[in-house]
């Protein structure tokens, strides 16, 4: 490999090929600045499943037999916490949305045409609120939600701006919608700030450098800009870019060019000691730097890439959005990053300078007493590590997951407050019911239909089943189903696989020929569990084979590439453990999303192995020269402090995203930070290196030692 390497580096070290190199970024840059905007391809209403789940199939076979009925739902809920809520008030703000004829809605319940026994399933008990469905035609796009629902409430809070008091939410998939997709472009701009900012503070605190806070951070610009402008092609070519993959692909992005950019100035430093030539200094810096840097962002590279392998579409769209930011993140690293610290030179590391010849400020104090502990007693500091992580990781046993979704938003978003009043005031099914599809091969009959809805309301989990439609050619029935408990929580996912195994031996009970279809939220949350499990085996079983392959290929042992597997998965065990504890504890959050154990598994794994690979690679660099506990102790004591610097800095990065309103990330940002921690100062800093001392020996035979 550093036959490939070593060229492109010793070019990029030079003062004309510095100077080439920051050029071109910066043309590439500029160029791809001209192009299309990757806000214009970013969804919020990402289909997670694939096409042959059974509530996609399920859906698509409606669309088919019942066209134009596909449009997102959505509720009109009206509420006055202290009084009742008027019919004709209601009326009046329905009327005046339906007359203002808003563009994407295909229909709004008419109210002024239904008995007043029929408002009853409308009104709450209490009086206190009341429902309108409403529909929106098929086919827009996430912008148009958010359109949609701002001009509704608009138009309602003018109706009722004379009513004393009555509120209006837009709910239900349309008004979620719409929401989320102003809540990520806040959140989106909140994060970046948040992170620069964290950086920077950070940099400055620990090298106490001004350029050494700046230069890393505008090759990340410059990256950043080069790797966003590169998404906004895939997405004119046909990408579906979710918002939460961006968010996460930016927290990715700085973290790893910051992290590869300390790796690479922190040898530079040690470099510009021994030699006056600052070009020279970045040579040696990027022969020593290069490949293990160049190992570590591929094999975050081909981690994400397996993803393409997974079934659930959320994950494989992660593959080709954090593979580009990688990339690029990797050609960086090896490029632009050292031409400019090449440029800098000396005056990056101002107020102290690594002089050449002096070798006073070249000190490891902490990190050299840290080896020696080691070195002395790898017992004590592997045990009492392992002990640790034994102990939190025993907590995952207990980690519980939460499905319902609008629990991931701020409470002050008024789609979820209209959510909560209808889940407090109505049957719970009634925000998001269940769409059967039942085809018979024969003409249905009355009876029959009669049948199959008694069939159904007669459950103790069902409120009420109704008829929506029958197909031209009478053979088949659409049912609207609302359940008696919450659509998203895990009672009603249960429910529905069990009326699913059960819904062919219902017809067959019932003399019924043919074949049941079930769409809709709760369908689709059951197919999401059941893919996100296989997909969890499939994505660790991968990952971990494909790390283990790279960390043989890189230290020429499947002992040593076994033991450091070992200790980064164990590790991951632990954060996931202790997170969910402490999420619990701290913040409130007794379940999580069943996303988050295998987005932190896929940072956790892919990033946490860097930092072995820096330290094991240091140590078989010093190994050539020296016994395993010389080199372990060399090894320790030059990587400890760029390495914990990293950590604290890659941890304090993915803390950036507990700005974000968004559950899932917040939860997830938390759990990763802690993990990166317990890599940088427990792992890498005490139980490799035992490990290390308790599995390598040294060779008897000269030759032999330095051939290793």
């Amino acid at each position: 490999m550093n036959k490939f390497l070593h060229p492109i580096t010793d070019r990029v070290s030079t003062k004309k090929g510095a100077w080439i190199t920051i050029s071109i970024w910066l043309l590439v840059m500029i160029l791809l600045s001209f192009g299309p905007n990757v806000n214009d391809y970013k969804v919020s209403n990402f289909e997670p499943l694939p096409e042959d789940a059974d509530s996609i199939i399920a859906a698509n076979k409606i669309e088919t037999i019942f066209p134009n009925e596909q449009g997102t739902p959505g509720i009109l809920v009206f509420y006055q916490a202290d009084n009742s809520v008027e019919r004709q008030e209601v009326q009046d703000t329905v009327s005046a949305i339906m007359d203002a004829e808003i563009a994407g809605v295909d229909s709004v319940l008419d109210i002024s045409q239904l008995p007043e026994p029929a408002l009853e399933e409308f009104r709450s008990e209490d009086q206190s609120s009341f429902i309108v469905p409403f529909q929106l035609e098929a086919e827009l796009g996430s912008k148009d939600y958010l359109e949609i629902n701002k001009e509704i409430t608009e138009i309602g809070d003018h109706a009722l701006a004379e009513s004393g008091g009555i509120q209006l939410f837009v709910t239900g998939p349309a008004g979620i919608a719409g929401e989320t997709v102003e809540l990520f472009e806040r959140a989106d701009f909140v994060l970046l700030i948040a992170t620069v900012i964290i950086i920077l503070f950070l940099l400055i605190s620990i090298y106490r450098s001004p350029l050494l806070a700046f230069i890393p951070l505008l090759a990340t610009g410059i990256v950043f800009q080069i790797a966003n402008q590169s998404l906004a092609f895939l997405g004119a070519g046909g990408l579906e870019i979710n918002n939460q993959t961006t968010s996460i692909m930016s927290i990715l992005l700085f973290a790893a060019v910051i992290d590869y950019s300390l790796f690479v100035f922190s040898r530079y430093r040690e470099e510009l000691y021994s030699h006056n030539s600052k070009y020279d200094a970045m040579r040696l810096a990027m022969r020593a730097t290069a490949e293990p840097v160049f190992i570590a962002g591929g094999t975050v590279l081909l981690a994400m890439l397996i993803l393409f392998f997974a079934t659930f579409r959320e994950y494989q769209n992660f593959a080709p959005i954090f593979g580009v930011a990688i990339v690029f993140i990797i050609l960086a690293s090896i490029t632009l990053v050292p031409a400019l610290f090449t440029v800098f030179g000396r005056k990056a590391f101002w107020p102290k300078v690594p002089n050449y010849g002096d070798t006073s400020q070249n000190k490891h104090t902490f990190w050299n007493k840290v080896a020696r502990f080691v070195i002395k007693k790898p017992g004590i500091a592997s045990g009492s590590v392992t002990l640790l992580l034994l102990i939190t990781s025993l907590n995952i046993f207990n980690m519980e997951f939460e499905f319902d979704l609008v629990k991931n938003f701020p409470e002050d978003m008024p789609s979820r407050m209209g959510y909560e009043i209808v889940e407090n005031n109505y049957d719970k099914g009634e925000i998001a019911p269940t769409t059967l599809l039942i085809e018979n091969d024969n003409s249905w009959t009355e009876e029959e239909i009669d049948d199959i809805i008694n069939d159904y309301s007669s459950l103790e989990e069902v409120a009420t089943t109704s008829l929506e439609n029958i197909s031209d050619d009478a053979k088949s029935i659409k049912l609207s189903m609302a359940l008696q408990i919450n659509p998203y929580s895990i009672e009603a996912i249960e429910f529905i696989d069990e009326i699913r195994d059960q819904a062919e031996a219902q017809l067959q009970s019932l003399s019924i020929n043919g074949q049941q279809y079930f769409a809709g939220t709760t369908a689709q949350l059951a197919d999401e569990r059941s893919v996100n499990n296989r997909d969890i085996v499939l994505i660790v079983v991968l990952e971990t084979l494909l790390i283990l392959a790279l960390l043989v290929f890189m230290t020429r042992s499947l002992r040593m590439a076994s033991y450091m597997m070992a200790t980064i998965i164990f590790s991951y065990l632990s954060a996931l453990g202790l997170g969910i504890f402490l999420v619990d504890v701290l913040f409130g959050y007794d379940a999580i999303s069943t996303r988050v154990p295998i987005y932190t598994f896929i940072f956790s794994v892919a990033l946490g192995i860097d930092y072995n690979i820096i330290l094991v690679s240091r140590f078989l660099e010093e190994r050539r020269k020296h016994s395993v506990k010389q080199s372990l102790e060399k090894a320790i004591t030059h990587t400890g402090g760029v390495i914990s610097s990293a950590g604290v800095i890659l941890a304090a990065t993915f803390a950036a995203l507990m700005t974000m309103p968004i559950a899932d990330l917040f939860v997830f940002g938390f759990i990763v930070s802690l993990g990166v921690l317990i890599d940088t100062f427990l792992v890498r800093g005490l139980l490799l290196p035992s490990l290390i001392l308790f599995f390598e020996k040294d060779k008897s035979h000269p030759q032999k030692q330095k051939e290793v």
